[in-house]
């Protein structure tokens, strides 16, 4: 009874042995005798007792892998890059994977490097950070065309970071400062002379009606000066006479509206009725000698003429 029992315990334990399950997203690799016989994908599977063994197991899942690397750019400024690989092992190539590489990631790292240092040294600092998608593109056409042969697929590669020297990137910031504040300062020079400009412009509008209203004032006066003359002529005063009645008139029309404020300081001399005679004698007398120096100053002329 003991051995039945105990060939019974053997029996089941060889059984159990026997029966494996395979996780998902997961490929198992069965060797015979230390051979490859197959392998198993996800699922309840079984191999011979005492002859199969379970010899490692594949990660069908995307995996990455992080690659940090230091180079020099064309324009001698070194840079450390960080690249992120994105690789999977192809379901049906799981031998290749398995027995051909021995250590995928050192494999992979060592293509990263060579690409990114073939590809690096030939661009600027600048033309670093436009251009490393087209440094990711080519580190991903590298790797899809060695990994392939080995059983791997590169699903992406991304140049995550882009560090240079501390004192590269202190003058990089001393430089874009430098540079915007040089396009505020044009931006404000230029709208200070758009305000100079409108403002000259504003009083020169200003000037010309001003000096349109006043040739216009002066106009109408003129007018109304004319049509007075007119109108006391008509009544037997000659045109003296007129003129002077018409300059008393004005006189005392602005000695009336000096008085109509009584906070007005202005004191007009002389304010006597002779004034406004004198005043029009005294312009009749310019008037008569500005025509006697113009009329010889033509005499002159002529004669040199």
């Amino acid at each position: 009874m003991v051995i039945f029992l105990s060939l019974l315990f053997i029996i089941l334990c060889v059984l159990a042995s026997s029966i494996f399950v395979v996780k998902q997203q997961t490929s198992v690799i069965i060797e015979r005798f230390g051979k490859f016989n197959s392998y198993r994908n996800a699922g309840i599977n079984f191999k011979l007792p005492l002859i199969d063994k379970i010899a490692g197991k594949v990660n069908l899942k995307i995996q990455q892998l992080d690659v940090m690397i230091e180079t020099k750019t064309k324009d001698n400024v070194f840079v450390h890059l960080k690249v992120s690989v994105q690789y999977q092992v192809v379901q049906t190539a799981v031998y290749d994977a398995f027995y051909k590489l021995q250590n995928p990631y050192e494999q992979i790292t060592s293509y990263v490097f060579d690409v990114v240092r073939a590809e690096v040294p030939k661009l600027r600092l600048d033309d670093v950070f436009e251009r490393k998608d087209d440094i990711a593109v080519a580190v991903k056409s590298e790797l899809q065309e060695a990994m392939q042969s080995y059983g791997h697929s590169i699903v992406k590669a991304l140049v995550t970071d882009i560090d240079p020297d501390e004192q590269v990137k202190q003058a990089m910031n001393r430089i874009n400062s430098a540079e915007r504040e040089k396009v505020a300062a044009e931006y404000e020079a230029e709208a200070e002379r758009i305000k100079i400009v409108a403002k000259a412009k504003a009083e020169a509008e200003s000037k010309q009606l001003q000096g349109k209203g006043i040739a216009d004032q002066r106009r109408e006066i003129a007018r109304g000066l004319e049509e007075s003359v007119k109108v006391l002529n008509g009544v037997n005063i000659n045109s003296q006479e007129a003129s002077s009645l018409i300059v008393v008139t004005q006189h005392y029309d602005t000695l009336s509206s000096i008085g109509a404020s009584s906070r007005s300081n202005l004191i007009l001399l002389p304010n006597n009725p002779s004034a406004a005679s004198d005043m029009l004698t005294n312009m009749i007398t310019s008037f008569e000698a500005s025509q006697k120096i113009g009329k010889d100053y033509g005499d002159k002329s002529y004669e040199s003429v």
